[in-house]
């Protein structure tokens, strides 16, 4: 009988995602950069090509969003597809598993929108500390 899957939460909890060998690790980092982030929830909206993507996330790097890109599709979230053609055309978009991702990050970013005057409120009392 299968072992069932420890939750992320409760490794955290345990100690096992601080260890550094732990495969988690390199997951959320993907899923939770900003550019992870902004991939995610453009790419919900259907296939994207990657200066489609690159025009939205204004201010990524060429270099930084095509890492970015690589580590999503390394993890199974994005599929990329490569078009035989001159100039190269290739095309993005989320698999299967990426869009249940992007659905928690999409959770995660209406939440930060729903209380981002508590947070800037919060900053505000900082710095007039």
């Amino acid at each position: 009988m299968a072992k069932p899957a420890t939750k992320l939460s409760e490794q955290v909890r345990r100690g096992e995602l601080y260890t550094v060998d732990c495969p988690s690790r390199g997951v959320l980092k993907h899923v939770t950069s900003l550019w992870g982030v902004l991939v995610l929830i453009t790419l919900r909206s259907g296939t994207h090509r990657f200066s489609d993507l690159r025009r939205k996330a204004k201010g990524v790097s060429e270099k930084m969003l095509a890492q970015t890109l690589q580590g999503l599709e390394a993890d199974g979230f994005v599929d990329r597809k490569s078009h035989p053609v001159v100039p190269p055309h290739v095309e993005y978009s989320l698999t299967p598993l990426g869009r249940e991702a992007s659905s928690q990050v999409e959770s995660l970013v209406d939440w930060i929108e729903a209380n981002l005057y508590q947070v800037m409120q919060a900053r505000q009392r900082k710095q007039e500390i």
